[in-house]
């Protein structure tokens, strides 16, 4: 017994993707070109060719030395998990004093002893970095304070207004002191 087979029609949708799927592929290789710029400013920013962030805050004189501070988003602070609401800088050691600074720290509000100095500064003199931890109940009107440890044992302190070295902070600080 023979049976003939006819074929049957293709359906619309199946006619639909055998016509459009080329221009479908092209498109999916495109559409990361569309996120490609952001890529190259991120990786010109991590490497240090485009300074030492987004926002330079400048030179800061702490004690006989200095650094150069730099914001490393210009900002809010962003949430990091269990760790809070964080906001990352980055700083550049003086030439003169990079043989003789230990530690640098970061923090807000002054601190007590340098047991509580703040976050670590992490990376080489000429580009290092920290995050620091923002409470959201803290005051906008706040310092930033940059303690220095030297190899000889002495200790230095600087601060700057939090509205000088990160508005985009210090503005969402004052938008948190009005939630409930």
């Amino acid at each position: 017994m023979s049976r003939t087979h006819t074929a049957a029609a293709p359906s619309p949708l199946r006619q639909l993707w055998h016509k459009w799927r080329f221009h479908l592929n092209i498109l999916l290789l495109l559409i990361p070109l569309g996120f490609m710029p952001k890529y190259f400013a991120d990786a010109a920013l991590f490497r240090g060719e485009s300074g030492l962030g987004e926002r330079q805050i400048g030179e800061v004189q702490v004690g006989p030395w200095s650094l150069r501070l730099a914001e490393l988003r210009n900002q809010a602070p962003q949430l990091n998990g269990p760790a809070g609401y964080m906001k990352s800088f980055n700083a550049a050691l003086c030439d003169t004093c990079v043989n003789q600074v230990k530690a640098t720290y970061l923090r807000i509000g002054k601190p007590r002893s340098l047991r509580a100095a703040g976050a670590i500064f992490f990376g080489t003199p000429y580009r290092m970095g920290a995050a620091v931890s923002i409470p959201k109940r803290l005051p906008a009107d706040n310092d930033l304070w940059i303690t220095m440890e030297g190899w000889d044992g002495s200790m230095h302190q600087a601060s700057i207004p939090l509205s000088k070295a990160s508005p985009a902070t210090a503005a969402w600080l004052e938008t948190q002191g009005s939630k409930p």
